[in-house]
């Protein structure tokens, strides 16, 4: 059957249309990024990440997609992050606890960061810090530690995942001071709010990031910061040096991860994605107003940073008789 000259033409004129189309829209708009995130929604991670989900769809030119796989200090997040196809859309935004003191703390975590993720890029470090809940009358740590010493020396302190850097800094302070601390482990550092802003716990070791709006609202205090310097948006809280406390100056961080087997293509386009959206002056302001220090780095640097901190925190680890469960 021979077409009418008409209809060959509108033929052509549509598959010319479908092609043009092809060209200019990316293979991967068709599927969402899936940006794993290891704790609830509520807390400091997942603000962070959908900080960043906002501005990334518009530079990647495909469908940004938070997704929360709280427990375990986000070992069910690297988990599934193992198991996604190594296509380039799905990443695990994660500080340094997943993927560096976790695989230290268990015996068998179900991942190993050093074969089944491959770094994308670094784009923030930050400081833990120790807070007291509203109705903890004390004005400041030292205050806290006495009133607690007054009380039989015993009390309980709520940290967002056991095996944590909150946790060995509970451990710290306890036997620092000559005091009974209980670290209370929780699923993620938005329960662990709930129940100091309910008074239900009287003091919480997490990041900057998880407590700074409540401590500017005055609805918490943050009393110290770890490392050895005074953060911009707490100039008057003293830091973990400052106050003799020794074993926490390594800076933690926040970087995204990919499965193992990405395309390096993939990887690049990510990096750059997160790059230009970090440039963005308003996400910028939005960070550092969290208690981020913000600054892109490539996989390879992301890599070198994730190494050393292992090294630091196996020794510490090591030094504080914890034995893997």
């Amino acid at each position: 059957m021979r077409l009418h000259p008409t209809r060959r033409r509108l033929l052509a004129t549509a598959a010319s249309l479908t092609l043009a189309l092809l060209s200019v829209t990316p293979l991967h708009a068709q599927t969402p990024l899936r940006v794993l995130v290891g704790f609830p929604p509520g807390g400091g991670t997942d603000a962070i990440a959908r900080i960043l989900a906002e501005r990334l769809k518009d530079e990647l030119g495909q469908p940004v997609v938070v997704e929360n796989k709280p427990g375990a200090g986000g070992q069910l997040a690297a988990q599934a992050l193992k198991a996604a196809a190594p296509d380039g859309n799905t990443v695990f935004l994660s500080h340094d606890h997943s993927v560096t003191i976790l695989p230290l703390t268990m015996k068998n975590p179900g991942f190993d960061p050093a074969r089944d993720f491959v770094p994308v890029a670094g784009f923030a470090t930050f400081v833990n810090a120790v807070a007291l809940s509203g109705g903890t009358p004390a004005a400041d740590l030292k205050g806290w530690i006495a009133s607690v010493k007054a009380g039989g020396g015993k009390s309980t302190v709520g940290i967002p995942a056991p095996a944590s850097t909150p946790q060995f800094a509970v451990q710290v302070l306890g036997q620092q001071n000559g005091l009974d601390l209980v670290a209370a482990p929780y699923r993620g550092s938005a329960p662990m709010m709930a129940d100091m802003l309910g008074n239900t716990i009287p003091a919480g070791v997490g990041s900057v990031p998880d407590f700074i709006e409540n401590h500017k609202a005055g609805k918490l205090r943050i009393v110290a910061v770890m490392g050895t310097q005074r953060q911009a948006q707490l100039p008057d809280v003293p830091t973990f040096t400052e106050l003799g406390i020794k074993g926490f100056e390594d800076v933690p961080y926040y970087g995204l991860f990919a499965p193992a087997g990405t395309p390096r293509a993939a990887l690049d386009r990510l990096s750059t994605a997160l790059q230009k959206t970090l440039a963005q002056p308003d996400v910028r302001d939005r960070l550092t107003a969290m208690g981020l220090s913000v600054a892109h780095s490539s996989g390879e640097q992301l890599a070198g940073r994730e190494a050393a901190y292992r090294q630091a925190w196996a020794r510490i680890i090591r030094d504080s008789g914890y034995q893997p469960q």
